[in-house]
């Protein structure tokens, strides 16, 4: 099962490292990792999807906890929550093809970014399931170059 962690830790130089090394150490692989300040500039959030059993989660929180930069870890995975990936994407494109893209672009509220003689780039905001469909969308056109974010999460309501 993927699980989605939401890490408080102090914004401070290294701490980044040392949670990644947390789970290179123990074998873990993390699936996505985001990193950003929050509304206090001396706290940055880390979101990340690891892989595992409950038992792994466990192990992996343990660790988190017993870090000294590290202030809070919640498991937000069963949580009702707002969740966003970033997609830039560059796809063949010519006079043959550009209206079609266009279109897709359109259905899925995309944004054309640039345009190039032989290209586009699209970038497209959504959950998971948004962002897999935009490059299914795109792939028969020609991808020659994809980026992802990795999901960036809320828990609904208030706090």
């Amino acid at each position: 099962m993927r699980h989605t962690l939401a890490v408080l830790v102090e914004n401070s130089p290294g701490v980044l490292s040392h949670v990644a090394g947390l789970f290179a150490r123990r074998g873990y692989n993390i699936e996505s990792l985001v990193v950003g300040e929050t509304e206090d500039r001396t706290i940055s959030r880390i979101t990340l999807v690891v892989e595992g059993d409950e038992r792994v989660l466990e192990q992996v929180s343990k660790q988190l906890n017993k870090q000294v930069d590290v202030i809070k870890v919640n498991d937000i995975t069963e949580d009702e929550t707002v969740d966003r990936q970033l997609l830039l994407i560059r796809v063949s494109a010519d006079q043959s093809n550009r209206q079609e893209i266009l279109q897709i672009v359109e259905i899925f509220r995309c944004r054309i970014v640039d345009i190039g003689r032989r290209s586009l780039i699209v970038e497209a905001t959504g959950d998971e399931a948004k962002i897999e469909a935009v490059i299914k969308s795109l792939r028969p056109f020609g991808i020659q170059e994809l980026v992802c974010t990795g999901k960036v999460a809320m828990v609904r309501g208030s706090k």
